[in-house]
């Protein structure tokens, strides 16, 4: 049965809510520390470096497997065993002693998270009635940015003073209070779709999913921002070094970036509820590439913190829509597969976009890294530019 309006059901809202913050804090908690956790069990660099990428190579096909195993039964009971999932990978790793160990718990780590942000996502989108889609989907981007704020530094306090099983510790538990939480979600708020048609869950229908334009927008922009931003924080340090910067100044502006992507999540999606979800895609791409291509050339503290801080509002203000047009071009049966693309589309930008800018950046400069990063954000405005001229509904 679906859920009832936001308006009636702020509680299930707040609960679900709470459930992605727990449900994304994990990877956060890993990403400052997973290299070096490796390389400490006897791994190369070039090793560790697999090892990281082991999550998203195995979490990309597993955000879309499992989007439409949601769509067959229901958000709840995947949801559940996601989270238990990765509670019990998140202790694993803590009995890791060599690195064929860690490589084979960043395998099912990754099949574990695969669950948890269709079933997220999916579930919040039946939260929201069709005006109030655009803030709801505001909320899901607020918990998911809250992680990234709390997640960065946490992580490298409690390595620090306790080491890295305390951090592996702290994310199983939190994962497993987030799996009690979905518990007590009763079963008729988040229950059984009905089964889609054999086409609606095959090969051939999730590629056609791309030819709607809101769509096709959707995933276009977040790979692209998320290619951006995957370049991003593997530049930003070198960069930062370059004029003198330690790695407390990375994460000052990290945080400013959170701290903006946060506060301008709810209001950016009622303003795509009033006015549409492309023009305030069409805003938010135009700040970001604003914002990306002149960074490269400061190189003050203050000057980065204000591109760093519209960079955040960039995000903050395509997030709800994007996310929200998943929403508007999809029906109920298939909305688990649409939200699993569009995570995996996510994890596919930062995996690729990590990598890449940081070999553009080796070999042409750091400057050349970040203005690639810019660049890309050319190809969903394209992809807004050719929905406008095929007036789509929203």
């Amino acid at each position: 049965m679906k859920l009832q309006t936001v308006k009636s059901n702020p509680v299930i809202l707040g609960i679900l809510a709470g459930i992605t913050f727990l449900g994304f804090i994990d990877t956060v908690l890993l990403l400052p520390i997973i290299a070096l956790y490796a390389e400490s069990l006897g791994a190369t660099v070039g090793i560790a470096g697999f090892i990281v990428g082991l999550y998203s190579i195995t979490n990309t096909p597993a955000n879309i497997i499992f989007g439409r195993l949601i769509d067959r039964v229901g958000k709840k009971i995947p949801l559940i065993a996601g989270l238990i999932g990765s509670s019990v990978n998140l202790f694993l790793y803590s009995l890791c002693r060599i690195p064929l160990h860690l490589g084979l718990v960043r395998v099912s780590h990754g099949i574990s998270g695969g669950i948890i942000g269709p079933a997220t996502m999916s579930a919040l989108s039946d939260c929201a009635s069709e005006g109030k889609r655009g803030r709801v989907m505001g909320v899901y981007g607020m918990a998911i940015a809250g992680a990234h704020m709390v997640g960065y530094p946490v992580s490298g306090v409690i390595a620090t003073q306790w080491g890295y099983n305390a951090v592996f510790y702290l994310a199983s538990g939190l994962l497993f209070l987030g799996a009690l939480a979905a518990m007590a979600l009763p079963d008729h708020k988040i229950g059984r779709c009905k089964p889609p048609a054999a086409e609606i869950t095959s090969i051939k229908h999730i590629i056609s999913l791309v030819k709607r334009p809101g769509l096709r927008v959707a995933y276009i922009t977040i790979i692209s921002l998320y290619f951006s931003f995957g370049g991003l924080i593997t530049l930003l340090p070198f960069h930062l070094r370059e004029y003198g910067y330690s790695a407390m100044h990375v994460g000052i502006l990290l945080g400013i970036f959170s701290v903006f992507f946060i506060l301008f999540q709810v209001p950016m999606g009622r303003l795509g509820d009033k006015i549409g979800r492309l023009k305030p895609v069409v805003l938010g791409l135009v700040v970001s590439l604003t914002a990306l291509i002149f960074l490269p050339f400061l190189g003050n503290i203050v000057t980065m913190s204000i591109a760093m801080a519209f960079f955040g509002t960039a995000f903050g203000t395509i997030f709800p829509s994007s996310s929200s047009l998943i929403i508007d071009f999809s029906s109920e049966d298939e909305r688990g597969v649409c939200s699993g693309v569009y995570h995996a589309l996510l994890t596919v930008g930062v995996a690729v976009g990590a990598p890449l800018a940081g070999g553009i950046g080796q070999w042409l400069g750091i400057q050349a890294g970040l203005l690639a990063c810019a660049a890309v954000m050319i190809f969903p405005l394209l992809a807004v530019f050719d929905a406008l001229r095929n007036k789509p509904a929203r």
